[in-house]
């Protein structure tokens, strides 16, 4: 990636490994006081600015999440430094180590979700999640022709709404110091329908790979399942199973057009071809994904 002078040297020396993750590994100031997060190496450093840029926008605009500090490197990896909030854990990591609270996390999930959707965005520091997608599907060759083409079509009917969205909603991105609930990894903060957020949770909850739930999450299928209908119901407001049901429609969709767009940003090549069995039934779960 080459130098960058907008990303501050760090030395390592002075940080503990704390965390893991797909894409970044997280480490912890000697001081207590910040953590590092520095992603694989070949991930591209405008991305890791665009993204520390939307977490310090969101910061800004009052969104409960730890200050973001500055952008560092290690001289090989870039990656973004911010507030380290001390006894910290993470919703996922509670319902692993705390199943009878499952319930009460759920809720309170629910409750954040709803409280970040109905922040209006600052469309001028912002970006539109749709706008976002259907350049990627516009520009990439990372998709086969026909699904391309299918995507473009239901993307013409997604509406542009000036909703603030987290872009990676999951309970691994939520932490609480026992006191106070917090956003993180606001990397993908941006604004758009809800269902952007809202399908990345769905497609999480009926994952087929346990062993990846269980690397990313520490919990079984199953117990994502829970999860989720619990938080639905609560975000939606209703245990009516018709409108929870009309509500779920249109998620695989969102899903289908998101995961490889996610999937092409973190990793900059083509879905894996076994993917598109599971991406094109979500597709034709819906009339809408054939229209």
């Amino acid at each position: 990636m080459g130098a960058n002078n907008d990303f501050q040297k760090i030395d390592l020396n002075d940080y503990i490994q704390t965390g893991e993750g797909g894409t970044a590994l997280a480490y912890t100031h000697k001081n207590g006081k910040s953590l590092a997060k520095l992603y694989n190496p070949d991930f591209d450093a405008n991305t890791i600015k665009n993204e520390f840029w939307a977490s310090r926008t969101a910061f800004e605009l009052g969104i409960s999440t730890p200050e973001p500090f500055r952008l560092i490197t290690d001289g090989k990896r870039f990656g973004g430094e911010y507030e380290l909030i001390e006894g910290k854990r993470s919703f996922s990591r509670i319902i692993s180590q705390e199943s009878e609270r499952l319930e009460e996390i759920s809720l309170e999930f629910a409750r954040m979700a709803r409280e970040l959707h109905a922040t209006k965005a600052d469309t001028s520091r912002l970006k539109s999640y749709k706008q976002m997608i259907t350049q990627f599907y516009s520009e990439k060759d990372f998709v086969p022709k026909d699904y391309r083409n299918r995507i473009l079509k239901f993307l013409d009917k997604v509406p542009d709404t000036e909703t603030c969205l987290h872009g990676d909603l999951q309970i691994g991105n939520a932490i609480t110091d026992g006191k106070r609930t917090f956003w993180i990894d606001l990397g993908g903060f941006g604004y758009g329908a809800p269902e952007w957020d809202l399908a990345l949770m769905w497609n999480l909850a009926h994952m087929p790979d346990a062993d990846k739930l269980d690397f990313l999450f520490h919990l079984p299928s199953e117990t994502m399942k829970t999860h989720w209908n619990i938080f639905f119901s609560a975000y939606l407001g209703t245990n009516d199973k018709q409108k929870i049901e009309e509500a779920t429609r249109r998620l695989p969709l969102f899903a289908a057009a998101k995961i490889p767009y996610m999937f092409g940003i973190a990793f900059h090549k083509n879905v894996p071809e076994e993917f598109f069995a599971l991406l094109t039934q979500m597709l034709d779960q819906s009339d809408t994904g054939k229209e």
